[in-house]
């Protein structure tokens, strides 16, 4: 993503801190996110904030070329189930708006630009910080990217 938002990425990206743990719980056991991390309510300088709206950026756009790619039809999963490609689509739409409400961003319509203007101003307080909301949403993303690659029939 790094090289599609066209940031910089440490060339040692083995190298880095745990710098909290949290309890898992029913949501962690399908790789969600689930709850802000402390980190994410500390202040963002400009430098941080046009990277992270540029990734953001970068995740969608990966979704969108996945989407545009992959067949509608996609392998059924494990159990015999899933949503096809348009299904699972519109499933992350959905999701965002529910995202763009917990940073105080309420929409009829998604509106991406819209909600990466507010991501550009991550220094207020809203139900979830938007750092968070932010993680959330690129792993929501690319989650589902991931998931119509895997099924390609």
């Amino acid at each position: 993503m790094a090289r599609l938002a066209k940031v910089e990425f440490p060339k040692d990206v083995t190298n880095f801190v745990v710098v909290e743990r949290q309890q898992g719980d029913v949501s962690t056991d399908f790789g969600v996110p689930h709850k802000p991390a402390k980190d994410e309510e500390k202040k963002m300088t400009p430098k941080e904030i046009e990277r992270m709206v540029a990734l953001m950026a970068a995740c969608w756009k990966y979704l969108d070329q996945v989407r545009a790619r992959v067949p509608q039809e996609l392998r059924k999963g494990p159990r015999g189930g899933g949503r096809d490609r348009d299904k699972m689509y519109e499933h992350v739409l959905e999701a965002e708006l529910m995202y763009a409400k917990m940073i105080g961003l309420p929409m009829k319509q998604l509106d991406r630009k819209a909600l990466l203007t507010s991501f550009a101003n991550p220094n207020r307080s809203e139900r979830w910080p938007v750092r968070y909301a932010v993680r959330r949403t690129a792993w929501h993303a690319l989650d589902h990217a991931w998931e119509m690659e895997d099924r390609i029939p």
